[in-house]
């Protein structure tokens, strides 16, 4: 990500960030690797994680005659969330709706509105007490008595 982000910075343009959305696997699932969060601090600007849209399944749900529209895993945002603020983002971004059974669109990733709170309230607090932006010194001498 630190080409992509220099290249934008290489036009004046010192706003940057990089944002995780998922990456494709298998035919309709986004996935989010968290080993991604901690490869884009690269880039040398702030790390987002769009954790709504990292749980869409493009194409995933079948419609209509023949349609299809994405489908998605709305009960693991707070997994995915959690897992974000622990690995140190800088920001999460979420798409919340009031009933997001009647949204025209990305319902199925939609958080409702009702339980945003608390989830917000335990997502800053893992952030608050992680770690997550912090390397951790491997010792790799060999253990002897002592442990």
């Amino acid at each position: 990500m630190r080409n992509s982000a220099d290249k934008i910075r290489g036009t004046g343009n010192p706003n940057v960030c990089v944002c995780e959305r998922g990456t494709m696997f298998g035919y309709s699932d986004l996935i989010v690797d968290p080993r991604n969060l901690v490869w884009m601090r690269d880039a040398n600007c702030p790390v987002l994680a769009d954790i709504t849209h990292s749980l869409q399944q493009p194409a995933g749900r079948a419609i209509g005659e023949g349609g299809v529209a994405s489908g998605g895993l709305r009960n693991m945002i707070p997994t995915i969330a959690r897992t974000c603020a622990a690995v140190g983002v800088d920001g999460i971004f979420m798409e919340v709706h009031d009933n997001p059974e009647s949204s025209p669109v990305d319902g199925p990733t939609q958080w409702p509105l009702r339980n945003f709170r608390s989830l917000l309230e335990e997502i800053v607090e893992i952030a608050k007490v992680s770690k997550g932006k912090s390397e951790f010194d491997i010792d790799l001498t060999p253990v002897g008595e002592e442990f």
